[in-house]
């Protein structure tokens, strides 16, 4: 897969990431066929937990570089681009900890990865042909996370504000939010922004032509 293109869609957490990228996704593979588009998860490469008790896993800092596997998500995109399918990890947000299944991924001319803090690491960002970087205000990043964790995760408000205070907006400022500028293009509004949704649309079109 030598003419393989990744595309990285990175920014703070609740950005509207994962909508981006389904909705590109999905509206691509009805138009095109889901077997030219590959789509990975940052959050999928969280480090396994399972050898620690669950008080100490709630402990872990989930927005710090440390906690992902990054090297791992490394190996996996360099073998896509060789042609070699690789099982992707399956996470649980309610054990911390990865669970016994993954997912097969297959090797296809276009792979989205979306994450907080892939442009954070070198060796990552040396696998990304496009990187795309959602640049929504943390203040509607923290309603949503509140909203996301309470409805799907299972979270209370007060570990939710607590978590925001003492990890999460702190990391966006240490890490995320420099991050940005090895963007190659800078998205506003979120998941939910049509036109940019549109132009990777379009560019991923121009690729599978060629």
């Amino acid at each position: 897969m030598g003419n393989t293109t990744v595309i990285a869609i990175a920014g703070p957490s609740a950005s509207g990431k994962s909508l981006f990228a389904s909705t590109v996704y999905q509206e691509l593979v009805a138009e095109l066929g889901g077997e030219r588009i590959s789509v990975l998860s940052e959050d999928a490469y969280y480090r396994d937990q399972s050898h620690l008790a669950i008080d100490q896993r709630v402990l872990t800092n989930y927005d710090h570089p440390s906690a992902f596997e990054h090297e791992l998500l490394v190996e996996h995109l360099k073998k896509l681009r060789a042609g070699e399918t690789v099982h992707m990890p399956q996470y649980s947000y309610r054990e911390h900890t990865r669970v016994e299944e993954t997912i097969e991924v297959t090797p296809a001319r276009v792979i989205l990865v979306e994450g907080i803090l892939l442009l954070n690491d070198p060796a990552l960002r040396e696998q990304f042909d496009i990187s795309v970087f959602m640049d929504t205000p943390l203040d509607i990043c923290l309603l949503r996370r509140i909203n996301r964790d309470i409805e799907e995760r299972g979270r209370s408000l007060t570990s939710i504000t607590e978590q925001y205070e003492n990890y999460v907006r702190p990391a966006f400022f240490n890490f995320i939010s420099p991050s940005k500028n090895y963007a190659d293009l800078v998205v506003t509004r979120g998941g939910q922004n049509e036109i940019a949704i549109d132009i990777i649309k379009t560019k991923i079109r121009q690729l599978l032509a060629e």
